[in-house]
């Protein structure tokens, strides 16, 4: 029987699985899948299962009305103490459970290939969960070995992020080289230095090689809450007034639409205090269209098809100079044309931040520009053109490699069995 090693690279936005095979040392294949659950609206009992995992999630949601529980960017919840479960249909799922939901859908994928119950992996995580923060840290990775044990893998490694992307550029290097590589992800950004040799490819001790690594807690998402801020919420009634009492013109609180701008924290509307104070608004704006929008939104789950229409807009400004902003579902309409320019200065926020780490990750490990030879970009954040920029604006003399964006991770973490050698 052969013996098979699945590499996982668990993201925000995406998930990916390679499958390696350890006798000829080759990946076999490679899956990938959207992070994506969603529990259907109606319970049905007949049901194994009463959810759906990656693309077929995005077909339900919208099949089913979008009345259900459509959950997305799962790994960010893995760090905060704050999340401790939530109930769909009377169940209660702490986020290992969520997590596990993900993972088990690849293992089944992939055992369906190999005909096989593989239960050894090597499991991708971020330099820092959450911004260095040691105990977030530590409760983000017990939750993450916890969802990797309710999978159903018995044999389990972690290993950084950057340094499974760096093993996959590792397999077309033909000599030696100094390498910075970058992971740019949907919910975290992570560099690693190390040294990268052809010769040692399957070696058990790479420690030596490992020079420096470190992460920030910004990625893709950071980049569309701040356009959903910025461009969505005005369509939402971010300006919206109201007049409580005569002759008394308040602005709604502007703090009701940061919880609009990621998933996890829609999930405060769902208090009976503030879904009043909601309709109260309404009422005393004089029915203000816009904020109608806002109602809209929340009462028919609207958060990721609108998040769609951001993704696409920030996808298409990676290659275009401009491009449309547009969304039309259930009266709510947005259509509004979008310049690099301006979404570059509607991003330049978290950009600086991931500049600025940059330096202080390249002063604190002493690391001399002149002595990298490359640099190896991975995950779909790498591909936005103020990143592009970044990168070819601070390293003009090295050249910009990229491999497979959604699968370099997932091939890399494959590659590191060595980890299994204690």
């Amino acid at each position: 029987m052969k013996r098979f090693l699945y590499g996982i690279d668990f993201g925000t936005t995406n998930s990916a699985l390679a499958i390696y095979d350890e006798d000829s040392k080759k990946i076999h294949s490679t899956i990938i899948i959207p992070s994506l659950i969603y529990f259907y609206h109606q319970l049905n009992t007949g049901k194994e299962k009463n959810y759906v995992v990656g693309e077929e999630a995005i077909n339900a949601y919208l099949n089913d009305g979008m009345q259900g529980r459509f959950i997305k960017s799962i790994k960010q919840i893995l760090s905060r103490s704050s999340f401790s479960e939530t109930r769909i249909h009377n169940k209660r799922y702490n986020a290992s459970d969520l997590v596990a939901i993900i993972l088990k859908e690849l293992k089944g994928r992939a055992d369906e290939i190999v005909g096989q119950d593989v239960q050894k992996a090597v499991i991708g995580r971020p330099v820092f969960f959450d911004d260095d923060n040691v105990q977030k840290d530590t409760l983000a990775q017990n939750r993450l070995n916890k969802a990797a044990e309710l999978a159903g893998f018995t044999e389990v490694r972690f290993q950084f992020e950057p340094i499974g992307a760096a093993f996959a550029y590792e397999q077309t290097l033909t000599k030696k080289e100094h390498v910075l590589v970058g992971d740019l992800g949907g919910g975290t950004t992570d560099f690693t230095y190390l040294i990268l040799d052809p010769a040692k490819v399957g070696s058990k001790d790479r420690k030596k090689d490992m020079m420096a690594t470190g992460g920030i807690y910004i990625g893709g998402d950071s980049f569309d809450a701040a356009f959903m801020w910025e461009r969505g919420t005005p369509y939402f009634g971010k300006h919206t007034t109201y007049e409580a009492t005569p002759g008394k013109v308040l602005t709604v609180p502007k703090s009701l639409f940061a919880n609009i701008c990621s998933w996890e924290q829609m999930n405060f509307f769902n208090g009976q205090r503030i879904r009043k104070d909601i309709d109260d608004y309404y009422y005393y704006s004089g029915k203000d269209r816009k904020f109608k929008n806002l109602i809209t939104l929340i009462e028919n789950n609207l958060g990721y098809s609108v998040f769609q229409a951001i993704e696409r807009t920030k996808i298409a400004l990676s290659s275009e100079q401009e491009t449309d902003f547009t969304y039309h579902q259930m009266e709510i309409d947005i259509d509004e044309q979008v310049s690099l320019t301006e979404y570059e200065q509607i991003i330049q926020k978290d950009v600086t931040r991931i500049t600025n780490y940059l330096e202080e990750f390249l002063q604190q490990n002493n690391i001399d520009v002149t002595k990298i030879d490359s640099l190896f970009l991975t995950g779909g954040t790498s591909m936005v053109a103020s990143i592009q920029s970044l990168f070819k604006n601070k390293f003009p003399h090295i050249t910009l490699n990229s491999g497979d964006n959604f699968k370099s991770v997932a091939k890399g973490l494959a590659y590191s069995g060595y980890l299994f050698e204690d």
